[in-house]
């Protein structure tokens, strides 16, 4: 039995890898394209939403989303969801209705081909080196000025520790949103680790459940606020998760 499900395994993550790489082959001109000028960036994330939502059906995920407040297409916010997997970037891109950017690290642009066209999407952040962390902030403050969302995962890297329900945050996030006086959207992956961890041997097809939670106003806040908007949002996640958490136990 342990036989088919290492089988089984190796079989569904080479089953991803594979799609995340012909996709991204298929449509390799018009990616070119779309991704020469900033102007076209809003076509490219429709093509990015619709590459995502492929993935995650042909993996056998079904998402199931829960809003509590509604986006308003005139303004930028800055989204905030837990990390615990690689298809958090798939999962954000399918639940999200507004283009966003992405803040994402600068190892995923390593990846042949995906990281080619990340590089040129996303900003990309070395948090080893401390010229790009401003360069970071500067770019997503351009992106902000232009109307975009922001995409941050506030803990910054995935927990090496997949018992870890919730990593500390880092502050940049927060000092954005506080800077440009947007809301702070919090929203809760509650399944993308048990469904598709960084553990080769795990995961199953079934649920992604997203939860967006009401949003957090920076209005007349300052940078003083920074730590407690920072600690609010993680308090909202935190309790949120480990009540989910037992409340899947309960129901066990």
């Amino acid at each position: 039995m342990k036989i088919f499900k290492s089988i089984f395994y190796i079989a569904w993550r080479c089953w991803f890898y594979a799609w995340v790489l012909c996709t991204i082959i298929a449509v390799f001109p018009v990616l070119l394209v779309v991704t020469s000028s900033e102007k076209f960036y809003p076509l490219f994330f429709k093509m990015a939403k619709a590459w995502a939502n492929t993935l995650l059906f042909v993996m056998g995920f079904k998402v199931s989303l829960t809003q509590e407040q509604k986006f308003d297409a005139t303004k930028s916010y800055m989204l905030c969801p837990n990390h615990t997997s690689m298809i958090d970037i798939m999962l954000m891109l399918s639940v999200a209705k507004y283009p966003f950017v992405f803040v994402g690290k600068a190892e995923l642009t390593k990846i042949p081909i995906f990281g080619f066209f990340y590089k040129r999407t996303c900003i990309i952040v070395d948090r080893n080196n401390n010229h790009s962390r401003k360069a970071v902030f500067d770019e997503a403050r351009r992106r902000l000025s232009n109307g975009l969302d922001v995409c941050i995962f506030p803990e910054g890297l995935v927990p090496d520790d997949e018992s870890v329900v919730l990593s500390d945050f880092k502050k940049g996030a927060f000092r954005l949103a506080i800077e440009h006086q947007i809301p702070v959207v919090p929203i809760s992956f509650y399944d993308c680790k048990k469904r598709f961890s960084y553990t080769f041997f795990s995961g199953s097809p079934g649920k992604l459940r997203v939860k967006i939670h009401k949003f957090l106003s920076t209005d007349g806040l300052s940078l003083k606020a920074c730590d407690t908007l920072k600690d609010e949002t993680y308090n909202l996640i935190y309790n949120d998760l480990i009540l989910n958490e037992k409340s899947q136990q309960n129901s066990n």
